[in-house]
């Protein structure tokens, strides 16, 4: 037995020009193992191999080649070719994968032959046209008869024209196997005609027929016609735009396409551009230096033919966008202004003017600006439009300044404080060149600029002084001074709350004083409390010392108060006395 993969073919399969070929593949694995893939390939001209089919376990995948129509594959996979012309003597190669056991491969050759006569000089003389198809009616009794048809309209045959040879077969079964072959000769024109063959057939004293499907030629002929065309229409592009120039030829297979751009007198090759072998050039991002004549050269590889075709691409531009200002000086709040658009383009254009919100001004190229102030100091914008392409527009800013002496627009005064209270005082102004900002007290300052206008907060403590001058806020630049004072003023509702504070404190003091005299009063009669005479002194002293001992209470108040504890003479009493 053998140890290692084996395959096994017959070197040589001969076949006649229309009937199937049938290759085998034998192999043989070692422990009876299974084969993981199986493929079939041909050789081509370039001794290259080129796969048919990938057979595996789990499915079977038909590879897309001008086989692919007349292809089959048995249940002992060995391939099958219908219908073999005089194209296709070839190579065949089956390779087998069989896993830790490798991969091996065998080939067969395929001849074809045709029974033609053996005079050399006669066979010379004879041209022998292209098999259209053939058909093949099995398993019938009596023998049927078959006829060819073109496009609905039966063939008749014709000498060194149109044949149709035809078999006749009678199996074992004693049924007969009828096989006829048509061979005719095309042109382009029968690139779109349609053959179908009938069968006539004999069935219960009946003439019966019974159509095959109808199939289409593949017909090889060289390009007569080429057409370029851009795409979108030349006459819509637009910079920026991505363009494509196809190129298509009526001949069958397509011919090799060339791209050609004209630079004055000379063609620029623009083939290396192009897609391989599809007759397709894109140009991205395109702007008006694409502008020009491109040419697509088609080449037959069968008959070296060539034919060529021009096409002129337009890419339609906007460029030199600018604004003119008059006057171009320097302008003051009060002056007037025109602002002039222009641009360049191959097409009409047309001009609107924005603000810097986006909110159209006016149609038109010109904006005439009146009465100027900061407040209308500004960015404009022109918008440039080309009606005829949708989507071609550009725009130019232009930034209009306003000169002057700073204006202060918002100030905070009068501004209610309290004493010691921090506070922030706000001076905002409006100026161009841009102003500084002073002020006449010491703080901490915070400036926020906002186009033309700028603010600044300045945070400060309340004082006697602050109160009594207030805040001068100073704006200044090249062109003049501006300044406002802010006043503060004390808040009277926050004052006259502090003062009720103290009264109810000095009335509360009161009453407490009444009720703790009372208290000892009241002991004092009922004997709970001993005293000589000098506590009973104390007691019952006069109205006068008892005021004194009130006032004592309010001691807090102002020092001057203090002069009531003194005597008469202006010194101060005993220790005792008080």
């Amino acid at each position: 037995a053998a140890s290692k993969l084996e395959i096994s073919m017959p070197p040589v399969v001969e076949v006649e020009v229309g009937d199937t070929a049938r290759i085998e593949c034998n192999f043989y694995i070692p422990e009876n193992a299974s084969y993981t893939y199986i493929d079939w390939f041909y050789v081509d001209r370039s001794n290259k191999q080129v796969r048919l089919y990938h057979i595996t376990a789990s499915g079977l995948l038909e590879d897309d080649t001008d086989y692919k129509k007349r292809l089959s594959l048995g249940e002992d996979k060995a391939l099958s070719i219908s219908a073999v012309t005089l194209q296709d003597p070839k190579t065949f190669v089956c390779q087998v994968g069989a896993g830790s056991y490798g991969v091996g491969e065998n080939s067969t050759e395929l001849r074809v032959y045709s029974e033609l006569p053996a005079n050399p000089d006669l066979c010379s003389q004879l041209s022998l046209p292209p098999q259209i198809a053939r058909c093949v009616s099995k398993n019938s009794f009596p023998p049927p008869n078959i006829t060819w048809h073109k496009n609905g309209e039966q063939l008749h045959a014709q000498e060194k024209q149109v044949t149709m040879p035809s078999t006749l077969t009678r199996e074992s079964s004693g049924l007969y196997t009828v096989s006829s072959a048509l061979y005719a000769p095309v042109t382009r024109e029968d690139r779109h005609s349609r053959y179908h063959c009938t069968v006539h057939y004999w069935l219960r004293g009946q003439r019966r027929a019974l159509d095959s499907q109808p199939v289409q030629v593949n017909i090889f002929y060289p390009a007569e016609n080429l057409k370029l065309k851009v795409m979108p229409s030349s006459t819509l592009v637009k910079e920026g735009d991505n363009v494509t120039l196809v190129c298509e030829a009526d001949g069958n297979p397509q011919p090799v396409f060339s791209f050609f751009k004209k630079n004055l007198d000379e063609w620029q090759d623009l083939t290396w551009l192009a897609e391989p072998d599809s007759g397709v050039l894109r140009l991205h991002d395109v702007n008006k230096t694409n502008t020009g004549t491109y040419r697509c050269q088609s080449l037959d590889l069968d008959d070296m033919s060539q034919i060529e075709e021009d096409v002129d691409l337009v890419v339609n531009y906007i460029e030199g966008v600018h604004v003119k200002m008059e006057p171009s000086s320097t302008l003051r709040e009060g002056d007037s202004v025109m602002l002039s658009c222009d641009a360049h383009s191959p097409v009409g254009l047309k001009y609107q003017w924005r603000d810097d919100k986006g909110k159209k001004l006016v149609e038109g190229n010109q904006l005439f600006l009146k009465n100027l102030t900061f407040e209308n100091s500004n960015t404009f914008s022109c918008k440039v439009m080309a009606p005829s392409v949708p989507g071609l527009e550009q725009s130019k800013k232009v930034s209009v300044a306003v000169e002057g002496k700073p204006r202060i627009v918002a100030i905070s005064s009068p501004l209610y404080v309290r004493q010691d209270e921090v506070i922030n005082l706000t001076c905002k102004a409006i100026a161009f060149p841009p102003p500084t900002v002073q002020w006449s007290i010491n703080g901490t300052a915070h400036e926020y600029v906002d186009n033309q206008h700028i603010a600044s907060n300045l945070t400060v403590r309340v004082s006697h002084d602050l109160l009594r001058a207030g805040a001068m806020c100073r704006v200044s630049n090249k062109l003049g001074v501006s300044e406002e004072r802010i006043q503060l003023v004390v808040d009277q509702k926050s004052t006259a709350e502090s003062q009720g504070v103290i009264i109810v404190a000095i009335i509360v003091a009161i009453l407490v004083v009444a009720v703790l005299g009372a208290v000892i009063y009241f002991l004092h009669k009922k004997g709970k409390i001993p005293c000589g005479r000098a506590g009973k002194q104390d007691i019952t002293k006069p109205e006068a010392r008892k005021d004194k001992i009130v006032v004592e209470v309010k001691s807090d108040k102002l020092s001057e108060e203090a002069g009531l504890l003194q005597g008469a003479n202006g010194e101060k009493r005993a220790a005792a006395d008080q």
